[in-house]
């Protein structure tokens, strides 16, 4: 029998930027077409200079334009654990749509995006349904559990233009993230704002974290910023729903606010009250059985990228919210 022919040696690869990796991050870039390369490696052949955009050194934040030349070195890449076609097809509700964006409203349960234990998320299942998209990612974030409205851009000028307003929505007035949240507690009145900075890490067991900074956290730079108006929406017997707007876009911002000033989101398996979303699981204490967390992205207001005009965009309530949302209050 004869012996399978070796693999070949791995080369150098000239990538030329087509249109949908204009305005691109380089280390973005790279790891979207170097299927199972670690983010150490890419970001190290970077540092050493090896990979070059038309000739030139780059950084991992250089901007690429359609038409650039990319050297990148000869890289022994295991194969992909995960390739696009494993993704299963899934549409998802479509609340808005043109040919700069698309809006859906996220279900509670699914991710945003594979990794983590997550073989795919919300944008693998999208391109996997729509094969002539030829471009399509998240402008934003939502948490696994959370659901309600969720943006895509359909062109890289779209993504661009609308991170770029979400990351100064503390100055644009005409930009806003509208979530409602159900917290344990009687919420006080007088209590709008929480700009408490806030510090991400991991666990011992590898889980993402987030808690308030510590003067420990200041020092270390490891503190950043973060800003939440609260306002109650109605009052249920030892509940509150509020409506959360974030002035800034941190990891579980809204969930520990709530939760470091003593009122955490029902049903909130991270920084929640384990005993009390038991009994909320069972049906106990509220008007619906709770077996989610009860955090939903219900607004989302910005400037159209094409016309400058003004979206506002709202998620219907998912079932398991509404029945305890429409609840007579007092």
């Amino acid at each position: 029998m004869m012996s399978p022919p070796p693999s070949a040696a791995p080369v150098v690869q000239y990538l030329t930027v087509e249109e949908a990796g204009d305005g691109q991050r380089l280390d973005n870039f790279l790891l979207r077409h170097l299927k199972g390369a670690p983010k150490t490696l890419v970001y190290r052949v970077i540092r050493s200079g090896e990979v070059r955009v038309n000739k030139g050194r780059a950084q991992a934040d250089t901007r690429l334009r359609q038409g650039d030349s990319v050297r990148v070195p000869p890289l022994q890449l295991k194969p992909a654990a995960t390739t696009p076609s494993s993704a299963p097809a899934r549409e998802f509700p479509v609340l808005f749509e043109d040919d700069w964006l698309v809006a859906i409203n996220k279900p509670a349960g699914v991710a945003v995006h594979g990794g983590s234990g997550v073989s795919s998320g919300v944008i693998e299942q999208l391109r996997r349904a729509r094969p002539q998209a030829r471009f399509l990612e998240l402008v934003h974030r939502l948490d696994r559990e959370t659901s309600g409205v969720l943006l895509l851009a359909k062109k890289r000028s779209a993504l661009t233009h609308l991170q770029d307003q979400f990351r100064a929505r503390g100055a644009e007035k005409s930009v806003g993230k509208t979530y409602a949240a159900l917290v344990v507690g009687e919420w006080p009145a007088s209590l709008k704002v929480i700009d408490v900075p806030l510090h991400k890490y991991l666990t011992a067991e590898g889980e993402r974290r987030v808690r308030q900074a510590s003067a420990e956290d200041e020092q270390a730079g490891l503190a950043k910023r973060a800003i939440t108006l609260v306002s109650v929406a109605q009052r249920l017997q030892g509940f509150t729903l509020l409506d959360v707007t974030i002035k800034t876009g941190r990891t579980h911002q809204i969930r520990v606010h709530l939760a470091q000033a003593g009122y955490p989101i029902a049903g909130d398996d991270k920084y929640g009250n384990f005993d009390m979303n038991r009994r909320l699981a069972r049906g106990e204490g509220l008007p619906a059985r709770l077996t989610r967390m009860f955090l939903h992205a219900r607004r989302l207001r910005f400037s159209h990228p094409d016309t400058g005009q003004t979206v506002e965009i709202a998620a219907p309530w998912p079932k398991e919210c509404e029945d305890i949302a429409t609840a007579p209050g007092r």
